[in-house]
């Protein structure tokens, strides 16, 4: 009786670790579902308290959670399932290309350079490039205007950690000289851009947007910045993110989203996606583990790409949950996220969790013979977007073929995300155990310094047999996304952003319009591992007959 009693406490404290987080992304939203306001509201219900009916929710949540975890247990699981644990989690047999191609954008061969700045500041980096290649446009003048911009909004905005305008210009400089003797290092040259300020940056502050790391400074830099550096690109400033990749709050404020300054940009890239939105630089980088680019895309009318897992290296960055990590672009055109993602991919042997594969994009391909499927459930109903559908008639009227069809998963997402709860509080145990989480902002129950804790709860055994059936599941969308190049799916619809950043499948991100009260949406193309070209051509195309992402928010269009 005792034996039992034990085994029953342990299995409810676990149930309590796990449901943590998940009512952390759920609060007023259906179980299991993550969006802007939830992934928000994890890091801003700061001394909260509940009504009886929020009450009653949060207990029929942890019902659902419960029975998920439940049921999870039950997923029978043959003995010749190892987990994916941490490294290349790549379902049985499948390889990625290693035949890197000759890259074709299909930039144009002249582009007007615009009469006022702040139309230059709107422009997109494939335009950019042509006018900075052309000679019309110098990336001295180019770093002058975001640095100007970025001087004049980003208090306003929050969205600031460091500046880095001596170096920016010195950069600049150099690669205006560069241009006039005759080396041209590719499209990112010249081109100023931000990162997300979890990326080290040697002789700057990475602050992880977290007081007690506020002047925190590593000596080394990411590796994907060492690349955009090899590339051309001129480093402006580092960007906020909520405090150690949750949520738009931070140790020195809320970031702000440009179209609303009275509501936060979402999280956690919530300074790369409000400054790209606001025009303080044309890309910037963020980071994603559960919804960090999908989610501040969408709140600022960007458009992001999360590529698969191991596509790019983490080296430099500040880890969260080490299976779970991604790095990835945010700018205003999915063409821009494409230029940029094939600067910064690739292995690299500081990260062994990087994986060597070829990003092959060649404008010349027809975007009309991609097979494209559609989760038809997520477009019907009551839960259905006029704007979601409008990217369906768009594509039907551009001659896409949709193919209708289901987002069915014998393997529960929920629970598996429980793993990043525990990898998270392996990764700041120190911060834990020397009570240096009581420096963060954020202490309501569903913060990092409480679900860290609970995390200690968590049994090992429970860990690796998530992390099995997290092979499953890997293999399961694998053979399901086989049959399609693209697949359009409303952002946060059903368990889609659970599932994809588990099993590590590439998204893209990209405005469609807005709601009711004037807020961007968005919808989402997800394409099988290692094949985000596919979604920078279906993205682009999109783009080309609409102009969504072309919009600008009134208060900073000037």
């Amino acid at each position: 009786m005792e034996i039992k009693n034990r085994l029953k406490s342990g299995f409810f404290i676990c149930l309590g670790a796990a449901s943590c987080l998940a009512l952390g992304f759920t609060f007023g939203k259906l179980s299991g579902e993550i969006n802007p306001a939830s992934i928000e509201g994890a890091s801003n219900l700061i001394g909260i308290s509940f009504s009886p009916a929020e009450k009653d929710s949060m207990v029929n949540t942890l019902k659902n959670q419960l029975n998920n975890l439940e049921n999870s247990r039950k997923v029978s699981l043959d003995n010749s399932v190892a987990p994916s644990l941490v490294f290349n989690p790549l379902p049985k047999g499948f390889k990625p290309s290693l035949e890197q191609k000759t890259l074709n954008w299909g930039l144009a061969n002249s582009v007007d350079l615009p009469k006022s700045d702040v139309d230059i500041a709107f422009t997109p980096v494939h335009e950019l490039a042509v006018l900075i290649k052309s000679g019309k446009l110098t990336s001295e003048r180019l770093t002058k205007i975001y640095l100007d911009r970025i001087k004049t909004y980003s208090d306003t905005l929050q969205c600031l950690i460091t500046l880095m305008e001596d170096s920016a210009l010195e950069k600049a400089r150099a690669m205006d000289a560069e241009l006039k003797a005759g080396k041209y290092r590719g499209p990112l040259h010249g081109i100023p851009y931000g990162v997300k300020d979890l990326l080290a940056v040697k002789g700057t502050k990475t602050t992880w947007g977290a007081m007690p790391y506020k002047d925190q400074e590593i000596d080394e830099t990411a590796t994907i910045v060492t690349k955009l550096d090899d590339a051309g690109a001129v480093l402006v400033g580092k960007f906020t993110l909520g405090a150690l990749a949750m949520g738009d709050v931070w140790y020195g404020g809320v970031t702000k989203n440009p179209w609303n300054l009275k509501q936060g940009s979402s999280g956690s890239s919530a300074g790369s996606a409000s400054a790209v939105s606001a025009g303080l630089v044309p890309f910037a980088i963020g980071t994603e583990t559960l919804g960090s680019i999908v989610s501040p895309s969408t709140r600022n009318g960007v458009t992001g790409l999360r590529p698969t897992y191991g596509r790019v290296s983490k080296h430099g960055a500040m880890a969260l949950s080490w299976s779970m990590d991604k790095i990835g672009p945010i700018s205003r055109s999915a063409l821009d996220n494409g230029i940029v993602l094939a600067v910064i991919n690739g292995q690299d042997d500081n990260d062994a969790s990087s994986i060597q594969a070829a990003f092959n994009y060649d404008a010349k391909k027809d975007p009309k013979s991609l097979k494209v499927g559609y989760f038809k459930p997520f477009f019907e109903g009551e839960r259905a977007s006029a704007n979601d559908q409008k990217v369906l008639e768009t594509l039907k009227n551009i001659g896409i073929e949709l193919h209708p069809l289901e987002l069915n998963v014998s393997i529960p997402a929920g629970p598996i995300v429980m793993m990043l709860m525990a990898e998270g509080s392996a990764a700041f145990d120190e911060l834990t155990r020397l009570g240096w989480d009581d420096q963060l902002v954020a202490q309501h129950r569903n913060a990092w310094p409480n679900l860290f804790r609970a995390a200690r709860f968590i049994p090992a055994t429970d860990y690796v047999n998530l992390s099995r059936q997290r092979t499953l599941l890997i293999q399961e969308m694998h053979e399901l996304m086989k049959g399609y190049d693209v697949i359009v799916t409303p952002s946060f619809a059903g368990s889609q952003l659970q599932i994809t950043n588990l099993t590590g499948h590439p998204a893209l991100c990209m405005p469609n319009g807005f709601n009711e009260s004037g807020s961007p949406t968005s919808i989402t193309l997800l394409a099988n591992l290692f094949e985000e070209e596919k979604l920078v051509m279906l993205g682009s195309l999109i783009q080309k007959n609409t102009d969504w992402q072309t919009q600008r928010p009134p208060l900073f269009n000037q």
